[in-house]
């Protein structure tokens, strides 16, 4: 798959000569929807750095903790989901409209085969809302202002940044873009969070080659962070314990897990 080629009726945004993101994530995690370019990308990135697999899941399992934690625990009823990624089993307005029927959701990306996908699957309870909005992360105002639409900005709302500003390759601009989707929800709202590192003692040096390969053949471009770089996307923010940790120590289920290169973290307003 040598070349760019959109199906009839896609999106011209739709590049399937090149991997993609949410594509090569589905695949990792076991699903259908991706290209055999985006197969050959995540094959040689496992090969580079096998635990991404790992990384993955660890990934996916802690958002259904979080949304637990917030909707049982937490009492929150509504969610900001940016960066939502192929779905799957258990996506986050299921997991929260299980628990909440009347919860609502509202999800970001801007990717067309995930609009495509979310606009089939991610339907709501009766009682509840699910919306897609097609925007950038680079345009959290018009985020917000769309979210507006389906969510109660007045009432606490979980933004969900799982796994997106890393795709955000200037720090100083991932921070600015944190503070502006917080900035608008009221004290008792959640920011839950999860981002690669390269940190050393969490195993993530190994990634260092796997993530060069996958800037120069894969898009978009991806940057890791140190501890310290996503500690400050909380500022202002309290940490709800653990703090934040490997994305797999959060709040496990299961007994003690694995160790993965990949932070995880949910603060609240105060």
């Amino acid at each position: 798959m040598s070349e760019s080629n959109t199906p009839s009726g896609g999106s011209p945004r739709l590049n399937t000569g090149v991997a993609h993101n949410a594509r090569v994530w589905n695949y990792w995690v076991g699903g259908k929807d991706n290209y055999e370019v985006d197969q050959q990308v995540g094959e040689h990135v496992a090969g580079m750095f096998p635990v991404i697999r790992e990384v993955a899941r660890a990934d996916r399992e802690f958002l259904g903790r979080a949304v637990r934690f917030l909707t049982a625990e937490r009492g929150i009823r509504q969610f900001l989901d940016i960066g939502t990624g192929l779905p799957t089993v258990d996506n986050t307005h299921e997991i929260a409209q299980r628990l909440a029927p009347d919860a609502r959701i509202v999800y970001v990306d801007n990717d067309p085969i995930v609009l495509a996908h979310a606009r089939t699957l991610l339907t709501s309870t009766a009682a509840g809302a699910t919306d897609y909005i097609d925007a950038d992360v680079h345009d959290p105002d018009a985020i917000v202002e769309r979210a507006s639409e389906t969510l109660d900005l007045g009432r606490p709302v979980a933004v969900m940044m799982l796994g997106i500003l890393n795709f955000v390759l200037d720090t100083d601009k991932a921070r600015d873009i944190v503070r502006r989707v917080v900035a608008p929800v009221p004290p008792g709202s959640f920011l839950v969070l999860t981002h690669p590192t390269l940190d050393a003692d969490l195993g993530g040096e190994g990634n260092v080659g796997a993530m060069a390969f996958w800037n120069e053949n894969a898009t978009p471009p991806i940057t890791a962070r140190p501890r310290a770089e996503v500690a400050a996307f909380f500022e202002g923010l309290d940490l709800v314990e653990p703090g934040l940790v490997p994305c797999s120590r959060w709040r496990p289920e299961a007994g003690p897990s694995a160790v993965v290169p990949q932070f995880g973290a949910v603060a609240v307003k105060p």
